[in-house]
């Protein structure tokens, strides 16, 4: 449905065919698209127009270093400083060096709120008055958290010195002192001619002077900027070309350069060659762009234009951003709430301290301190030391565990076997170490399409001739097979043995040549295309605008039909083993609107014959009415259709001699015509295209990536949405969309028309309502925008895109005012502008809540600035946790915008796993990556926080239960070494094991039941109630800890007669208690229990008694008496059997609510998690037979119809063909003017 709309205000709409750029169209453009309506405006007394200076600032001197040195080219960096405003071609991606790493570094640390609390508590604790704990308890923790964050900082910036010096230090040759010079990269200048061979990467954006190539034709590849792998031609100008071909011609090249500045257009270069006092125009044909590879071109040679950061590569790669999961900013909170209840603890306890020393402590003789201190400053020092003695509230160990956690999972990431792609020899790999919880709350994916779930490859499936259908597995005589052999291609010498095709019918009749219809149907393939061949060692490699095309011409090569070489007027090919040349008298090449390219041969007999292929929708227009197989062949592209293939209609017509002579004379008119050429064109071609015979049709396969359509199924089963943005034109990403199950046949399609006019009449309702809404104090809830039942889906182009935002119109505008010298006034409600930037803000809301009521959503034709654009909508707007997935530059300000950016490291482009969180190299990979590590990793690192805050609460608050019994004069409950080497030693490992290790269910059954990834995207197993819920049950356990133990000291007396009610042994009983209960209550929350967790529980346990006997020992007080006072405490409480079931009862208590209340949770209020690992077994014996099971291949029924035609989404080369650029020889002699040869019809004369 390639039409151009009429919007809601009946305006013409944008073409769906055209990319746009409105982020960086320059004015000249605007002012072109918006003469029209300037002319629809009243006529109104105009100043007069001041010209104004050109957009053009950008002036490149060819071999003229200096040039660009001089002060008009400067730009101030820092006060008086100041540079050139060209960059060097060195890329810096890397944060320090080594004299920013300290201090940076500290820096970003000390931004993050508890190491700053950390740092004051370490200030309070040198202040003797207030310090109640020594400093180096706080002070080595710290250096060790700072260190070890530091060091994990230092690694990641390593690695990425090391790949931007892997870039810098490539080698290029340049043109210095009069010759050409290997020079690094990060050498070369604007100005600098190259020279570049092939397979060479472009190190720079390069004006294309010269090449080996007839007419300095050069072929590149692309993969780096858009991940696709066919060829793409650029072409030297033709004066370049006759003139630069030596060393000392080069050397002597002193052209000025005057162009566009740098910016992030793709599709778009201007700019004027001034040299030897002429004028040459330049565009983006003249253009080879860093990041892409020369192909099949021996040498090039060139100009840099654009270097290093105002490359269009970089330029299109957005800021890099610093990501935080949800998680880190809830912790944050977490801990501001912390230090808000500790500073009310403090305060509370303060006071109590005040009024006690007033009331008791002063009146006490046997208390008295020496110190002539009143209560009220004797308060205000206890208000800090309770700040240090509650500290522990928020321990430091949190952020180590935590970052050892998070590299933990990252680790088991990068060593997941499931995630190996073997073929490319890619491990999946964790380029960041910060958001691996993220990965499990995932609720919007962005898919690029070309390269991340389509392979980027076409081959050739099926087709139908006369009415009968070949493709399926058959043997030569025609009898079906449930699995066929592939084809024996021995008796054809120049087959591609790469291609593979089941049905050998097909081939007996061709090999018989009894089918005329099957020998004219494979001929038309092999003549009919723009496709270039270049004979290498024998060997044939053909060169295909689109991979459409060479699909189509790789299998009449297999079948017996090869395309040997072309001239600019000849096609020769090998019929069967006959050799046989045709002459070209037209080529008529394919476009968006046409849909169909078509060829006029003269046969070595004489005859003339018309070849064309195209879509069904406008092939079957201009089938003649005694065209055969018409119905046959419609059934044959539904079935077709059905099976997601791309096709394409075959027919041919006899021309006599006389009527091509007439045709071919108005043929030529057009070709000069100087007003509307192309539509001249297609008029004379509609003339020739007519009363055509149908021979059948092709298909072809897009080939998506391996498990693509059951990926997409399994994480919409997990309620996770999949957006596709890619630059291929709306037919295509249709199709694609469809063969990987993201559209259905139950879904109602919307197009960008569609949107647009619902937008309209939401935006007028609006605007009709505001007055009475002004005195509404609630705001309405927004009423659905599709109010029938049924799946809605949304396909809307870059153009339609920018229309819906008001983006382009809010260009126009300006640009219409400022020509008219006027101030932007108030809008017109009529007009189709925003009123103010609310409507726009409002608008932008609309558009987000319509995509987001859809199923499933494609943009095609949008820009990289336009997908970045789409992400950070619904980042805004619906506060959502978006990834998005891609495999080229053009993704890569896309990866950065997003939460989380995966890049696609199967292709040859590299640029978005450059700049990726995460890089695989199949689009099936992210269904583990997501369902299996992201949810482990969520339940894990929430499990863990719940438990952390836990067990810290309860050690924490004894000492606010015991400040009650101490005068609240910050004296601690516990001994100072059991405070130190609580979060260190006693209680760290099994808690630091569940965040690594847990898991609720396998692997397995987490892809198998993908709803239980639901939790994870509604932030259900750690938010604040989780936080308080923590709290709470820390608030439980320390009271029973503190008061079990303090009930039966009271007035108790051991066996030996001897009362064991002293402090030592009351603190004994409590820590020994607290860290049974810890110890256990972690065992009760582990799911998935090994060897190491029983390890860590029974040792942590062993590890406490093990050191609090060492350090309650006479033998250590001996060595040092003031650090270690609790001498023999341990040993006496210890053996008292009475303590032994004191600890016992308090240990039972503390538990058994906690037992009990999960029983009764999961037995009422069980979660699919629970029911999940109840039926664990039966589960896991369904997947096993499942295995055994053949699977069945993927197939989507479909009852409607709908055109799914294979063409590039760009022009051919037929341009090129017919002005013999890529054919003709050069002439011996440079320097005179060339042979008569036709341009391109759309470019200008050279010599203006």
């Amino acid at each position: 449905m390639s039409r151009r709309g009429v919007t809601w205000q009946g305006t013409h709409g944008p073409n769906d065919e055209v990319m746009p750029y409105s982020d960086d169209e320059t004015d000249d453009e605007l002012d072109e698209t918006s003469e029209s309506e300037a002319e629809e405006e009243p006529e109104v007394p105009r100043p007069p127009v001041v010209p104004r200076p050109g957009d053009i600032n950008w002036r490149v001197k060819a071999n003229d270093r200096a040039y660009h040195q001089l002060p008009e080219f400067q730009r101030k960096v820092f006060m008086c400083i100041k540079k050139s405003k060209y960059s060097g071609n060195g890329i810096k991606t890397y944060k320090y060096n080594v004299l920013t790493f300290i201090p940076l570094n500290l820096y970003e640390q000390f931004k993050r709120a508890a190491n700053l609390y950390f740092l004051a508590l370490l200030i309070l604790q040198i202040i003797p008055d207030i310090s109640t704990l020594p400093w180096y308890t706080t002070l080595i923790p710290l250096v060790v958290v700072l260190g070890i964050t530091a060091i994990k900082d230092l690694v990641d910036d390593l690695a990425r010195h090391r790949m931007d010096k892997e870039i810098n230090n490539r080698k290029s040759e340049v043109l210095l002192d009069g010759r050409f010079q290997p020079s690094k990269w990060m050498n070369i200048q604007v100005g600098d001619v190259v020279r570049l061979k092939k397979n060479d990467f472009i190190p720079a954006d390069i004006l294309l002077l010269s090449s080996s190539n007839p007419n300095s034709l050069c072929y590149v590849e692309t993969a780096e900027l858009d991940g696709e792998t066919n060829l793409k031609f650029k072409l030297g100008l033709r004066v370049t070309d006759e003139r630069l071909q030596e060393e000392r011609q080069l050397a002597e090249f002193n052209a000025l350069i005057e162009c566009e500045e740098p910016n992030n257009r793709l599709d778009k270069f201007t700019g004027v060659m001034r040299w030897n006092g002429d004028r040459y125009p330049l565009e983006l044909d003249n253009m080879l762009l860093r990041g892409c590879k020369i192909r099949n071109t021996e040498e090039c040679h060139g100009l840099v234009i654009f270097a290093g950061a105002d490359t269009k590569i970089m330029r299109n790669g957005g800021k890099t951003r610093f990501k935080r999961t949800k998680i880190d900013e809830l912790m944050n909170y977490m801990v501001y709430t912390i230090f808000a209840l500790l500073i009310l603890v403090a305060a509370g306890l303060a006071i109590g301290h005040t009024f006690w020393y007033k009331d008791i402590g002063s009146k006490a003789w046997y208390l008295y301190d020496g110190k002539d201190q009143d209560a009220s400053y004797r308060g205000f020092l206890s208000f800090w030391g309770y700040i240090i003695v509650l500290n522990t509230m928020v321990p430091i160990s949190l952020y180590v565990s935590v970052e050892v956690i998070r590299l933990g999972q990252s680790k088991f990431i990068n060593w997941d076997l499931q995630m190996y792609f073997p073929e490319k020899d890619t491990a999946a790999k964790a380029r960041t170490t910060t958001l691996n919880e993220q990965l499990g709350q995932i609720q919007y994916i962005f898919s690029d399409k070309t390269g991340t779930l389509t392979q980027n490859v076409m081959q050739f499936k099926k087709c139908t001739i006369g009415g009968r259908n070949y493709g399926d597995p058959t043997t030569a005589e025609g009898v079906s097979l449930d699995r066929g052999r592939p084809v024996d291609w021995s008796w054809n010498r120049y087959a591609d043995k790469k291609f593979q095709f089941m049905d050998n019918l097909l081939v007996a009749n061709i090999r018989s040549q009894k089918d005329k219809d099957a020998l004219e149907f494979f001929k038309l393939l092999s003549l009919c295309h723009t496709v270039m061949v270049d004979n290498k060692d024998g060997d044939l490699v053909y060169q295909a605008a689109s991979p459409d095309e060479g699909a189509l011409v790789t299998a009449a090569r297999n079948l017996g039909f090869v395309f040997l070489s072309r001239t600019q007027d000849t096609i020769t090919i090998n019929e069967m083993g006959r050799e046989a040349t045709y002459d070209m008298l037209a080529l008529l090449d394919f476009n968006s609107d046409r849909k169909r390219m078509s060829i006029v041969l003269r046969f070595p007999d004489g005859r003339i014959r018309l070849y064309c292929k195209g879509a069904d929708t406008v092939i079957y227009e201009r089938l003649s009415p005694n065209s055969r197989h018409k119905e046959s062949t419609q059934n044959s592209l539904d079935n077709f259709a059905n099976e997601t293939l791309r096709t394409l209609c075959l027919c041919y017509k006899d021309i006599s001699a006389s009527e091509f002579a007439a045709w071919s004379r108005r043929h030529k008119e057009a070709q000069v015509n100087m007003e509307d050429r192309d539509a001249a064109l297609d008029q004379v071609y509609e003339e020739i295209e007519k009363d055509l015979m149908l021979i059948g049709a092709t298909a072809i396969e897009d080939k998506l990536q391996d498990g693509v359509p059951e990926t997409i199924a399994k994480l919409a089963k997990a309620d996770i949405k999949i957006w596709v943005l890619t630059g291929d034109k709306k037919e295509t990403a249709e199709n694609i969309g469809y063969s990987c199950s993201l559209l259905t046949d139950d879904m109602q399609i919307h197009y960008g028309e569609d949107v647009n006019e619902k937008l309209g009449m939401r935006q007028a309702n609006r605007r009709n309502q505001a007055a009475p809404n002004l005195t509404r104090g609630k705001k309405k809830p927004a009423e659905p925008f599709f109010t029938e039942p049924g799946k809605n889906a949304l396909i809307i182009t870059g153009g339609w895109l920018n229309e819906i935002l008001y983006e382009k119109k809010k260009k126009r505008r300006r640009l219409r005012l400022r020509r008219l010298g006027k101030r932007s006034p108030p809008s017109n409600p009529q007009d189709g502008q925003p009123m103010d930037d609310l409507e726009k803000e409002m608008r932008q809301i609309d558009f987000v809540d319509m995509a987001c009521e859809c199923e499933a959503v494609i943009c095609c034709r949008v820009t990289p600035k336009q997908k970045a654009n789409v992400v950070s909508l619904v980042k805004k707007y619906k506060k959502a946790v978006t990834l998005s997935i891609g495999d080229g530059a053009n993704d890569v300000n896309m990866i950065k915008t997003a939460d989380i950016g995966v890049g696609i490291s199967g292709q040859e482009g590299m640029q978005a796993v450059m700049s990726s969180d995460y890089a695989f190299a199949q689009f099936r990979y992210l269904e583990r990556l997501l369902l299996v590590h992201g949810r482990w990793s969520y339940i894990r690192m929430c499990k863990f926080l719940r438990f952390f805050f836990f067990k810290n609460f309860a050690f924490t608050l004894i000492h606010f239960w015991f400040s009650f019994f101490s005068g609240y004069s910050s004296q601690v409950a516990y001994e100072d070494w059991f405070i130190t080497l609580y979060n260190l030693a006693y209680s760290s490992l099994p808690v630091l094991l569940v965040g690594l290790l847990d898991q609720d269910v396998n692997d397995r059954l987490s892809l198998k039941f993908p709803q239980l990834y639901l939790p994870g995207q509604k932030g259900k197993l750690f938010n604040f109630k989780n936080f308080f819920i923590s709290l709470f049950h820390g608030i439980f356990v320390s009271l029973i800890i503190f008061f079990i133990p303090y009930g039966a000291f009271l007035q108790t007396m051991g066996q030996d007669g001897e009362a064991p009610s002293d402090y030592q042994s009351f603190a004994v009983v409590t820590a020994s208690s607290l860290i049974f209960t810890v110890n256990l209550q972690i065992s009760l929350d582990t799911s998935y229990w090994t060897f190491v967790n029983c390890f860590a529980v029974l040792g942590s346990i062993a590890i406490y008694f093990g050191i609090m006997f060492d350090i309650h020992s006479a033998g250590i007080h001996v060595i040092f008496p003031s650090m270690f006072t609790f001498t023999g405490a341990a040993s006496n409480a210890l053996r008292q059997p009475y303590l032994w079931l004191t600890i016992v009862l308090t240990v039972g208590i503390s538990l058994l609510p906690v037992i009990c209340i999960q029983f009764l949770y999961k037995s009422i209020y069980p979660s699919v998690g629970d029911k999940v690992q109840r039926n664990r077994k039966k589960y896991e014996m369904e997947l096993e037979e499942d295995a055994k099971k053949k699977p069945t291949p993927f197939q989507r029924g479909r009852r409607s119809r709908r055109s799914a035609y294979a063409f590039s989404h760009s022009q051919g080369y037929a341009d090129l063909i017919s002005s013999g650029r890529s054919i003709r020889r050069r002439p011996p002699i440079r320097g005179g003017p060339q042979d008569s040869i036709r341009e391109f019809p759309q470019r200008e004369a050279e010599n203006i």
